[in-house]
This record gives structure tokens, C-alpha cells and sequence, in this order.
């Protein structure tokens, strides 16, 4: 009885922690499969997640967001909050914003997570229109 309840148990908290998206994680760029940063994703205490570059991979052409249009404009890129004020809706992260501090735009975003990776989505209008990208979670 004692190992049905130990393993019901375990099985609970591995699936609280399965869904769960903060820490750090390897950005692969969609285009090109390099890997370009390291993005640390926290939870806030109004409840939301966010993330920030916490190191840069690939030394950007410019190490400032020049075409950012908010807050971020011409600020550094390392250290920049690149998603911000994603919801948990079940087993999925919505609601946010991402943006891409190569362009400067901002995008509606939507993470899920599958084992140690997650899989970013930034789309206009509807989730059809966008594009993915796999993260890998660092060790």
C-alpha cells in the first residue's frame, strides 16, 4: 500500500513540475537551428510569467533593440525581458507578448512544454499565422 501511495505521489508532483516552464532555456533560431541566447523564464508576483536574455550566444550585428517601438527601445538586449505576462491555462502559456529584439517587433505568444523542451509559438491575429521555435532547457 505504501508504494502505491509513494508512486501516486511522485506521479503528482512530476506532473506539477512537467508543466512548468521556469528556468533557463536555450533559444534555437527557426531559420538558421543556431543557438543564438539564453532566456530565463520567472514568475512574478502578479502571477504571470516573463523572460529575460541572460546570456547571448551569438554576438547580434547590434547589441541594442534599435527597432523596439516600447520601453525596450535602444536598450540591451542582454538583459531585456523578451516575453512577458504569460497566463498558465491548463498545460499551456498564453496571453503574452514576445518579441524579437532582432526586429524589434512584438508578437502574441503561446508556450508549451514537452519534456525539456518548449515550444514557443509568436503570431499575429490568430496562432495560424506565426512561427515556432523549439527551446531547449538548460542543465
Amino acid at each position: 500500500m505504501k508504494k502505491i501511495i509513494f508512486a501516486f505521489v511522485a506521479m503528482f508532483f512530476a506532473t506539477l513540475s512537467y508543466a512548468q516552464i521556469e528556468g533557463k532555456w536555450k533559444t534555437i533560431d527557426d531559420e538558421t537551428g543556431q543557438e543564438k541566447s539564453i532566456v530565463e523564464i520567472f514568475k512574478k508576483s502578479d502571477g504571470k510569467y516573463y523572460g529575460k536574455v541572460t546570456q547571448l550566444l551569438i554576438k547580434p550585428a547590434n547589441p541594442n533593440c534599435v527597432d523596439c517601438k516600447d520601453d525596450r527601445k535602444n536598450k540591451p538586449i542582454l538583459g531585456m525581458e523578451v516575453v512577458r505576462g504569460l497566463s498558465k491555462d491548463g498545460s499551456e502559456f498564453t496571453g503574452g507578448t514576445i518579441t524579437d529584439p532582432k526586429t524589434g517587433k512584438t508578437y502574441k505568444c503561446t508556450i508549451t512544454r514537452s519534456g525539456d523542451k518548449l515550444n514557443v509559438r509568436g503570431y499575429i491575429g490568430f496562432s495560424l499565422i506565426g512561427r515556432s521555435q523549439t527551446w531547449h532547457k538548460v542543465k
